[in-house]
């Protein structure tokens, strides 16, 4: 079976959330808004403009199926 890039990592709210994806490929974390049948996705970035980028321990416990938000 083939691993998912992406893992959720938090998620926040009922109707309308926030959740934070991690690419466990590059490491770089997304912020996925929804509300109601609306949503948009985005990049997070640190204080510098940068991307946020989870380390690579974190990205390959991801991996393995590891469910940070629980």
């Amino acid at each position: 079976m083939k691993e998912k890039r992406f893992k959720r990592i938090y998620i926040q709210g009922s109707i309308s959330t926030a959740e934070i994806l991690v690419d466990t490929v590059t490491g770089v974390n997304y912020l996925f808004m929804t509300s109601g049948q609306a949503g948009g996705l985005t990049p997070l970035l640190d204080e510098k403009g940068q991307p946020v980028i989870t380390p690579n321990a974190l990205a390959d416990n991801a991996k393995k199926g590891a469910n940070y938000y629980d």
